[in-house]
């Protein structure tokens, strides 16, 4: 995909019957695939759909008898009409589809991700979730410069970084700033290749392969370097830079005797990857925390009370903060929000899925971290780990305590299980606490009580809150309605 249709995609947003028109269209390109991204974002262009039918908003035309079939009907023929500003469900909806299309990474889903970008934003200016979206669309598409505008203008919205964007765009200035310094080495390191940065990247590469092919390095050489001088000065797409510098050094690691030059090359190379990957790490030891296994964590918490604090609406209203208090150790789930009056104030063990990174600054005595994917949880500790603020931290047999501990499998349980559930089981399996008590768990029968920036991610469908409840009810010594003890 060109930058120019990059660009004329995301020209064609901004109205939102326009928008939605594409939405509908699209539904009908993915139902039936048997692509697993597409699939979800099949379901998630069906919810808007259906959210789309149900909105109604002042100068909005009222939703169209028969559903989500004959929304889809009316929309392609052009007949909807334009609402004048979205609809808080409508939004949320939006922002799910475009989410889901950009984890496809194919061109059209794309496409139809930056039409929804530029709609949300053009009738939400100030929308956090608009623009961190617009953000990610941009690095996805190679446009870093955009890209880091864009996350600035979504820091400037918001006081909590759970998403790590700060980090994020450090690491993207660090790999420019690095690749900028490459580009300079090559050019120092091939002075002939001046002779074809201005002529067309693609033409000077191709006769460079050409070159090397024949076992021509000297002409080679030049002209594959004056191809990368030229696609940096026009700044192309990232993703093509990057393959075009990876095989060139491919290409020259096997060529080159001057070992040292190209140790210089690679060095700066990796640096500038690795910035792309994760950002700058300023302390990779964090801070000297204390790494503990299964075995350390059972002897941390042996024979102390534990209460576990749902994240739920019931709890923030619950007046039980001094109870809560009174437990030895305190467990609490990713996005908790604190106060003290009914959550009680204390956390001594933080355990969080690795997807994000909020109350990770928050000081507390143990931090678990669960994943499904060890080297997706391992960027996101090297990432997401904020030195000095754990002094423990679970090592990689914590990791994901359903699936490795308990050996359940996926037919035996489909559902991603929850962080709650991964650490409520942990906790029934090692059976080391004389109490054991759930507080305020309802499974969001109340609603979601969290940070304030965490209050708009959705309560996902992936996880089998229903058999999570079930086991939980069947374990269960006592069941009050704020309370649940499972010794």
């Amino acid at each position: 995909m060109t930058t120019v249709q990059k660009r004329r995609a995301r020209a064609r947003g901004g109205e939102l019957d326009e928008c939605l028109r594409a939405c509908a269209v699209h539904s009908g390109k993915v139902v039936g695939s048997i692509d697993r991204r597409r699939v979800e974002l099949a379901e998630q262009l069906r919810k808007l759909l259906v959210a789309w039918g149900m909105t109604s908003t002042s100068g909005a035309a009222p939703a169209p008898a028969g559903g989500a079939t004959a929304l889809l009907k009316r929309a392609v023929k052009g007949a909807a009409t334009p609402a004048p500003v979205i609809p808080g469900e409508l939004l949320d909806a939006l922002l799910a589809v475009a989410n889901k299309a950009l984890e496809c990474g194919y061109d059209d889903e794309l496409n139809l991700a930056l039409v929804i970008s530029d709609t949300v934003l053009a009738q939400r200016k100030n929308s956090r979730a608009g623009w961190r979206l617009r953000a990610r669309l941009l690095e996805a598409l190679g446009e870093e410069d955009e890209a880091v505008e864009a996350y600035e203008r979504y820091l400037g919205l918001t006081d909590d970084d759970g998403f790590g964007v700060r980090a994020k765009i450090a690491g993207l200035r660090l790999a420019a700033g690095k690749e900028r310094e490459l580009l300079a080495l090559l050019r120092r390191q091939a002075p002939r290749a001046e002779e074809f940065a201005r002529r067309p990247a693609t033409d000077v590469w191709a006769e460079g392969l050409t070159a090397q092919a024949r076992g021509d390095w000297t002409e080679a050489e030049p002209r594959l370097v004056g191809a990368l001088l030229s696609l940096g000065a026009e700044n192309a797409p990232v993703a093509e830079r990057q393959e075009l510098l990876t095989q060139y050094l491919d290409l020259r690691s096997a060529e080159s005797t001057d070992l040292a030059a190209l140790t210089e090359a690679l060095a700066l190379y990796a640096e500038q990857r690795r910035g792309r990957m994760r950002g700058p790490v300023a302390d990779p030891t964090v801070g000297g925390v204390q790494w503990v296994s299964l075995g350390e964590f059972r002897n941390l918490i042996a024979g102390k009370s534990i209460c576990l604090i749902a994240n739920s609406g019931r709890v923030g209203a619950s007046s039980m903060g001094a109870e809560i208090d009174g437990y030895d150790l305190v467990v609490r789930f990713n996005s908790y929000r604190i106060d003290p009056r009914h959550t009680g104030s204390r956390t001594d063990i933080h355990a969080t899925i690795h997807k994000h990174g909020f109350n990770w600054d928050q000081q507390v005595t143990t931090r678990l971290v669960f994943g499904g994917l060890s080297n997706d949880w391992k960027y996101s500790l090297r990432n997401r780990l904020v030195p000095g603020a754990q002094t423990y931290l679970g090592d990689e047999s914590l990791r994901w305590p359903l699936r490795n501990i308990g050996r359940v499998s996926t037919e035996a349980w489909s559902g991603i299980p929850t962080t709650g559930f991964n650490m409520l089981w942990l906790l029934d399996f090692l059976d080391v606490s004389p109490t054991l008590d759930l507080i305020g768990f309802d499974f969001y029968e109340s609603g979601a009580y969290r940070v304030q920036e965490a209050m708009k991610l959705a309560i996902t469908s992936v996880h089998e809150y229903t058999s999570e409840k079930d086991w939980v009810m069947q374990r269960a010594q006592s069941v009050t309605d704020m309370r649940i003890s499972l010794r």
